[in-house]
């Protein structure tokens, strides 16, 4: 089974994160969430979820790391070295790196957007430090997959779908929930 680690921190964005997590499990693949912070992670809009591990429990193995954004949400996972390291070590291990709204300055943070296509929510732009910006819902370059808002995380999960799975797993969960 495919697995995925999904970070939240404080102020993330409950759209991007739910929706993420909802479609890929629907999809069978493992997601665990991880706080950079306790356990307890409020997103920016009052609600609380319950992480499954902290930092410290990270799996050792897994097939590559999403970002949810929010404004808040974004600048407590820019501020955490610890994940700055895990996310170009898994870029380095080839694992995908996805990150949707304010997050891919997380990636650019971590140095791994360097002439990479990539899209964001409008006015972050200018923290993608190198990559090519894609005025797009969702980009996919290599293994990094990025999309633009809360109103794309549909689109950004399918499309994490088609790229850990494949476009006919994708395309079962669409007919599922008739997107």
């Amino acid at each position: 089974m495919k697995h995925m680690v999904l970070f939240l921190a404080e102020g993330f964005e409950e759209i991007e994160a739910v929706t993420i997590i909802d479609l890929l499990r629907r999809a069978k693949i493992k997601v665990t969430t991880v706080s950079i912070g306790a356990v307890e992670v409020t997103g920016g809009h009052g609600i609380t979820m319950l992480a499954d591990v902290d930092m410290n429990g990270i799996p050792q193995e897994f097939d590559g790391l999403i970002l949810p954004g929010g404004g808040q949400g974004t600048a407590n996972l820019a501020a955490s070295d610890a994940l700055l390291s895990i996310i170009r070590k898994a870029n380095d291990d080839g694992r995908i790196c996805a990150a949707i709204c304010a997050a891919p300055s997380v990636l650019a943070k971590a140095g791994i957007l360097e002439n990479v296509r990539t899209t964001c929510f409008p006015g972050v732009e200018d923290k993608l430090d190198g990559a090519r910006y894609i005025d797009a819902a969702v980009v996919r370059d290599g293994t990094i997959v990025t999309g633009r808002s809360a109103g794309t995380a549909i689109a950004f999960s399918l499309e994490l779908i088609a790229v850990i799975l494949d476009l006919d797993a994708a395309d079962h969960i669409r007919s599922q929930i008739l997107y």
